[in-house]
């Protein structure tokens, strides 16, 4: 048995993995997918604080105090800049890393840094709330840049899509020890729909790993493709 932590991306919530999640328990696996502080079921804990630093520790407890080990920590978009900042405050209790469609960030980047053709658009509809400024609101087209196209899939997701707090996308990533997070072997899912849309240098960094795969769909592939994305994760189990 292999144990798997699901991280969701910006905007989304454990929810997201709620057909990806049970396709790796029916193999006998043990899978966590949380909410991120401030997202999804955690909504209502949105504040001001709350950051990236907020959300690798979200992770970072939840394999520690489950004493977890051999953990398979799998990201989504901007859940990459989560898993590798857990790889470096657990780095002991991880067996794989694997980026989603993820950001691939070195130390001292932040999401801004990383994607800012993409942060750019978010932080134009910014809105402030009891103090918290908030990007990603759901509109009608959110789903359908998430490459969720299918209309009961879009009603679902655009129903539990919340906007999050912009610290999280500003905030740099802080490694103590990034040799020992490149130790972790790497797993790169791209969905090449996206792929052909990243800047050179984003492009080359999902093109590299120790396993590297590709699924022809959008960006929210654990909605629209969880068969082909647990037949993967399990590949790393066996």
């Amino acid at each position: 048995m292999s144990t798997y932590v699901l991280v969701h991306g910006g905007g989304h919530g454990g929810w997201c993995y709620d057909r990806l999640a049970p396709l790796l328990r029916q193999e006998g696996h043990e899978v966590y997918a949380p909410s991120l502080t401030g997202l999804g079921d955690r909504r209502h804990l949105a504040g001001p604080d709350v950051g990236l630093d907020t959300h690798i520790a979200d992770i970072a407890n939840l394999i520690f105090y489950h004493d977890l080990t051999g953990v398979i920590l799998a990201g989504h978009s901007y859940g990459g800049m989560v898993i590798t900042g857990v790889a470096d405050r657990v780095p002991e209790r991880l067996s794989h890393l694997v980026y989603l469609d993820a950001s691939h960030p070195v130390g001292g980047e932040s999401l801004v840094d990383n994607a800012p053709a993409m942060m750019a658009f978010a932080r134009a509809d910014m809105r402030e709330v009891g103090g918290t400024e908030l990007v990603l609101w759901p509109n009608a087209e959110s789903a359908a840049r998430q490459g969720v196209t299918d209309p009961d899939d879009a009603a679902w997701m655009m129903a539990r899509l919340t906007p999050q707090p912009w610290r999280c996308f500003e905030q740099k990533l802080e490694l103590r020890d990034e040799a020992a997070v490149r130790r972790i072997p790497r797993v790169s899912i791209n969905c090449s729909r996206t792929l052909a849309r990243r800047d050179p240098e984003q492009r080359d960094r999902a093109l590299q790993g120790d396993v590297v795969r590709e699924i022809d769909t959008g960006h929210d592939l654990m909605i629209t493709e969880p068969e082909a994305v647990a037949r993967m994760l399990l590949e790393l189990a066996r």
